[in-house]
């Protein structure tokens, strides 16, 4: 291909962001032309849809510029303010015909009356990274040490659960007013080893409870040793999303479809659903009880003046203080932002994938700071989603190590505490809106070469009751 005469670059700099590569190439070795938008599949179909293929959102400046007026549908990223990814984009394109509705409800239509049974299979929906064969989608997802950046995955894994949760709730009447859907909590997911950025990834998820107006969704993310590897498991990470209805018009919660198995494995999953459902409630009740009763309710005084006697030490005698052991104060890192139209989700709130995302990023710096070399993530725990965060929202993120675990010497874990502030100036006010709990440990050969985890320790009374409110909470729902 020739070189661009200059006068051009600038005209097809505009436009770099809407160009897609001419061909694309699989794994196979075949290239297929550009693709023609795809066709829409009935949302009742049984049929398990094909998996969605990732592509990057950048191309090259010499590729042919796509004309968005002459398209059927108009590309997410014109449409104003929306958050986009290449996942979003890729799920957009998919399933384009319930996102526009969602983009343009008619609040005025009635609510949904009647009730659709649905199953599993169909609200699957895969998504494929083809890592392997697309350079620039790769650079977009890899970090310094060329695995996979955990908080764009946290990110994408959101993004699919929404559109999951969507699939399942769409009722094909165009005349009833569409639900709002908002991530309530996300439980526990803990990453079974390292996901390299240069080995075609696939996550792939479908409802599998339902309650009254609750969704339950299940989200794997797999990544073989090599193609059509059968040595090891692919399983990466399995993540569960918590969804909650509420009516677009009037803000309460709303009744969803029906879910019925179809399958052995499927009814077990609803099964397996309805425990974790159970297990969720009654955290709730017990974090309830301890924020009103207290510790000392429980006897827990004991164990809250163990913690505080190395943290007084520090603070009255820090001369004399354990050299191998650091304040909890003194692992602290901050970072602020205000919330902008870019990061909103489909129902105008800040897209929950972003919180997450930024919230991984300063864990990650604050694990890095603390140990002295690169940390590896290993767990994210439950996530409650407090309140919603709005555009325009002054939100800070606050992180520390809140304690460590050194009783295993092969696999020391760092615990990260992570609050997300909605701070509002004009109001002199400041809630709580997320707070996230990171796992990292280090590698093997990092421990071979002699690097020590120092102990943390608390040295306020609040301090001591967060850091045994996580302990206990660990080995509860363990």
């Amino acid at each position: 291909m020739g070189k661009c005469p200059p006068k051009k670059l600038p005209y097809l700099l505009r436009h770099i962001l809407f160009c897609p590569p001419i061909s694309r190439q699989f794994s196979s070795g075949r290239t297929l032309p550009t693709l023609s938008p795809p066709s829409l599949q009935p949302m009742d179909s049984a049929a398990p849809a094909s998996p969605i293929r990732v592509v990057s959102t950048f191309s090259s400046p010499l590729d042919r510029p796509i004309d968005a007026s002459s398209s059927i549908r108009k590309p997410l990223s014109l449409w104003p303010g929306m958050y986009h990814s290449p996942v979003t984009n890729a799920l957009w394109e998919a399933r384009s015909s319930i996102f526009e509705r969602l983009l343009d409800p008619s609040m005025d239509g009635p609510p949904q009356s009647e009730f659709l049974t649905k199953s599993p299979l169909q609200s699957r929906t895969s998504i494929v990274y083809n890592f392997s064969t697309d350079y620039i989608l790769r650079e977009q997802y890899r970090d310094p040490w060329n695995e996979v950046r955990i908080g764009k995955l946290l990110e994408d894994l959101d993004a699919l659960a929404g559109t999951i949760a969507v699939k399942h709730c769409a009722d094909d009447d165009s005349t009833t007013r569409p639900l709002l859907l908002v991530t309530a909590s996300v439980d526990k997911m803990v990453l079974k080893k390292p996901l390299c950025v240069d080995k075609d990834l696939k996550i792939s998820g479908a409802v599998t409870w339902v309650g009254r107006s609750s969704i339950e969704i299940q989200i794997e993310v797999t990544q073989s040793e090599q193609e059509n590897s059968l040595q090891s498991d692919p399983l990466a990470l399995t993540a569960y999303f918590t969804f909650v209805a509420r009516d677009s018009k009037t803000g309460k919660s709303a009744p969803v479809n029906r879910l019925a198995p179809e399958t052995d494995q499927e009814d077990l999953f609803l099964k397996e659903g309805e425990a974790r459902d159970k297990l969720r409630k009654r955290k709730r009740e017990v974090e309830k009880l301890a924020f009103e009763g207290g510790h000392s309710v429980h006897g827990e005084v004991k164990r809250l003046k163990s913690l505080l006697a190395e943290g007084r030490i520090f603070c009255d005698l820090p001369a004399l203080a354990d050299r191998d052991s650091i304040l909890i104060r003194d692992t602290r890192l901050e970072n602020s932002l205000i919330c902008q139209p870019q990061q909103r989700n489909l129902h105008g709130r800040i897209f929950g994938g972003f919180l997450m995302h930024r919230a991984f990023e300063l864990a990650f710096s604050t694990a890095y700071a603390f140990v002295g070399h690169r940390p590896c993530f290993h767990e994210v725990d439950h996530v409650d989603f407090l309140k919603p965060v709005d555009v325009g929202d002054f939100l800070r993120f606050k992180s520390c190590v809140l304690y460590t675990q050194l009783e295993n010497p092969e696999k020391p874990l760092i615990n990260i505490e992570v609050t997300a502030h909605v701070t509002r100036p004009e109001l002199r006010t400041s809630e709580v809106s997320n707070t996230f709990y990171f796992t990292f440990t280090v590698s093997s050969d990092a421990l071979k070469k002699g690097l020590r985890i120092r102990n943390v320790v608390p040295a306020t009374e609040e301090e001591a009751r967060r850091v045994l409110e996580r302990i206990d909470a660990e080995k509860m729902f363990a």
